[in-house]
């Protein structure tokens, strides 16, 4: 079959789970046999390993300013084109990854609603290329938030097949105005009736989108909810040795809401009860410019144990696999509730347990393959990790569980296997 994957870019200064987990399934769907057309929205694919198959749809420069200033009426053409050429481009993916969605109500609104004149005519580009260009069998919109445009091309194309991924969009819809965030979550509820059916990445974000889907007016005729787990490249990530000395990793964007600083306290603490000789920290996954402040306060917390601790500073995704070959444990004590991390799936496939706080997807996530603990303080980590390392054959057992549950349920190619059986059975 012929699939579109409709995917976002953040850029590629920092760690984005969701993007390499979209790109990952495009793949492993190529893979498999089918035809698969990655098509990029906001910012351009950078990485080698995943390229564009298309030409970037809802440029994040021209979409941005359309929305601000011409809203109700016609972007002239030369700016638009001024606004979607590489150079400005290049600005916004060098600023790309910021938390808060302030200042971003138009855009993120109209991506749900599917309204506006600037949504209507850059839909209306990308929907003519699809039907009429690419005539795939289904398109895979890779989140609720751009629910807009299934709108738009089931009215456009009804019997073509859409499926749209729900994960984690009250990370972003959350920092909107509570009058808008009350708005983005009821065009979700309603604009959903107009997928095939809905991905959700665990169960416990398949409980949320289903209490979502019960506040649409519009009652039964809503969408099948479907988990399929994530997957990564087993083979890439596994190893047989690990690091002689104990190492705590650190692998997401370096910001105080995944956690960093919790684990840099946690860090010193353990480093103070010196219960684990040869203890070391390990922090990689990048950081944009808005971060850097932030880092630096932490660069001050470490500084008394600086020779035990690597900052990496650039993140390069060439390297990206070998960093869990330096770890023994993975530990991002999240600030907010997740669906579901894809650093824990690649720490599994290369063997590594997590020690993760119980909220969010991580109890169902992480399962055997590691610990979890409450409340989601820097003692409680601290002492959770040093059970972890000191209790006798535990750590074993639990790399031992991360190897099975990556090759079972977080296998790339599972993921791909199931994503088909739920496509096969809409056609």
């Amino acid at each position: 079959m012929k699939i579109v994957f409709v995917i976002t870019s953040s850029g590629d200064a920092y760690y984005c789970g969701n993007c390499f987990r979209d790109n990952l399934m495009a793949q492993a769907m190529k893979r498999a046999g089918h035809q698969v057309v990655i098509m990029p929205i906001y910012l351009p694919l950078r990485q080698k390993e995943f390229q564009a198959d298309t030409p970037l749809f809802f440029p994040a420069t021209s979409y941005y300013v359309g929305q601000k200033f011409f809203k109700d009426k016609l972007m002239p053409a030369w700016l638009n084109k001024l606004l979607g050429a590489q150079p400005l481009l290049d600005i916004a993916m060098s600023m790309a990854g910021t938390t808060t969605s302030d200042g971003m109500e138009d855009m993120t609104l109209s991506m749900i609603t599917g309204e506006g004149m600037t949504f209507g005519n850059m839909v209306q580009e990308m929907i003519d290329w699809i039907v009429n260009k690419e005539q795939p069998d289904a398109v895979y919109i890779s989140s609720s938030m751009l629910v807009g445009i299934a709108k738009a091309l089931k009215e456009k194309a009804p019997s073509l097949k859409i499926l749209c991924l729900a994960q984690d969009e009250e990370v972003w819809i959350d920092g909107l105005r509570k009058e808008d965030a009350a708005l983005a979550w009821q065009g979700i509820s309603e604009n959903l009736k107009y997928t095939d059916a809905v991905i959700t990445t665990s169960r416990y974000y398949k409980e949320k989108v289903i209490a979502l889907l019960n506040r649409s007016p519009h009652g039964n005729n809503t969408p099948p909810v479907h988990v399929v787990y994530p997957g990564v490249d087993i083979e890439k990530y596994s190893i047989d040795t690990h690091p002689e000395d104990p190492t705590i990793g650190f692998f997401y964007r370096m910001n105080q809401s995944d956690g960093l600083e919790v684990l840099a306290e946690a860090f010193v603490l353990l480093k103070t009860w010196n219960t684990i000789p040869r203890l070391k920290l390990r922090i990689g996954g990048g950081y944009t410019s808005q971060d850097k402040a932030f880092l630096s306060k932490i660069r001050k917390l470490l500084a008394p144990y600086k020779s035990d601790v690597t900052i990496e500073e650039t993140y390069n995704w060439e390297h990206h696999a070998a960093f869990y070959k330096q770890i023994s444990v993975i530990a991002v004590p999240l600030q907010f509730e997740e669906s579901v991390g894809l650093y824990l799936l690649e720490a599994f496939a290369a063997g590594v347990p997590a020690v993760e706080p119980y909220i969010g997807s991580f109890n169902e996530i992480v399962d055997t393959a590691g610990l979890i603990y409450e409340p989601n303080d820097a003692e409680t980590l601290a002492k959770t990790l040093e059970n972890l390392f000191l209790t006798n054959g535990l750590w074993e057992q639990c790399s031992h569980s991360a190897k099975k549950l990556a090759a079972e349920r977080y296998n790339i190619d599972v993921a791909a296997s199931k994503l088909e059986t739920i496509i096969n059975d809409l056609t």
